[in-house]
């Protein structure tokens, strides 16, 4: 599929990585794995990438880093995946979860059983050997009345430590209310799921996922008492602070160089 991308997109294009993404999503979307509201979703998140730099910058790397260290450090870690996850991210997800030997469960705001099959699908296409979620939905988190609430008792129910990419933040409270320490992917550093989660990862999914796997590489040979304490020693306000700190002084940067008529 994405040498068909190509052949619509020329690598020369100044926006090709952010238009490839978009037909990842479109391509979801006809698949019946990504629902509308996902595509619009997606067009906020890449707004708040575009005010970042498209880039990981280094409040991004100190979380992922923290990231890769709870997983490691967990008893019983559980990544959360939809639908635009799976568009976008389904291999390096699964290779995260090898690394960090965790479980991967389907979890769907607008859920139907076709689509959270379908995700599994994409998801052991990708070399994933299980997935819950898809026909173990049957334990439901305390306070979430909508489709999000409903997970695998084997899986997210009683995870210590739960990576939720592209979250809601109401889930994301609730998770925590159960005394588990969630990780978050969230390109708004604004919004209740930055603001609520234990670890915040403001970066673009695709750049995240990867990063923190070469993290956990990295990490293998830390003890459990060096992972926890990088994971103790982590502050997410001052990483979110330093998220839109960047991102004011990288507009009023820009600002200045219209003025100047340098922008490029």
């Amino acid at each position: 599929m994405q040498e068909d991308i190509d052949i619509i997109i020329p690598r020369s294009h100044p926006r090709y990585e952010s238009l490839l993404l978009r037909e990842l999503l479109v391509k979801g979307w006809r698949e019946g794995i990504v629902v509308t509201e996902g595509l619009l979703a997606h067009g906020r998140g890449e707004c708040f990438d575009y005010l970042i730099g498209e880039r990981s910058e280094d409040f991004a790397l100190e979380a992922e880093r923290a990231a890769a260290a709870a997983l490691l450090s967990a008893k019983r870690p559980v990544i959360s995946v939809n639908g635009n996850t799976a568009a976008l991210a389904a291999e390096s997800i699964v290779a995260l979860a090898h690394e960090v030997g965790a479980l991967l469960e389907v979890n769907l705001f607008y859920r139907t059983e076709e689509r959270a099959k379908r995700i599994a699908q994409v998801l052991y296409k990708h070399g994933a050997e299980k997935v819950l979620g898809v026909y173990d939905a049957t334990a439901s988190i305390p306070g979430i009345h909508h489709a999000r609430g409903k997970v695998s008792p084997h899986g997210i129910y009683v995870a210590d430590t739960v990576m939720v990419p592209l979250e809601d933040g109401d889930r994301t409270k609730a998770l925590k209310d159960m005394g588990k320490l969630v990780i978050a992917i969230d390109l708004n550093p604004l919004s209740r799921t930055a603001m609520t989660a234990d670890i915040t990862i403001v970066d673009n999914v695709v750049r995240a996922i990867p990063n923190i796997t070469r993290f956990a590489r990295q990490m293998k040979r830390m003890n459990r008492s060096e992972l926890r304490s990088i994971v103790e020693s982590y502050d997410n306000r001052k990483v979110l602070s330093k998220a839109l700190r960047h991102i004011a002084e990288r507009l009023k940067k820009m600002a200045s160089e219209i003025e100047l008529n340098t922008y490029v």
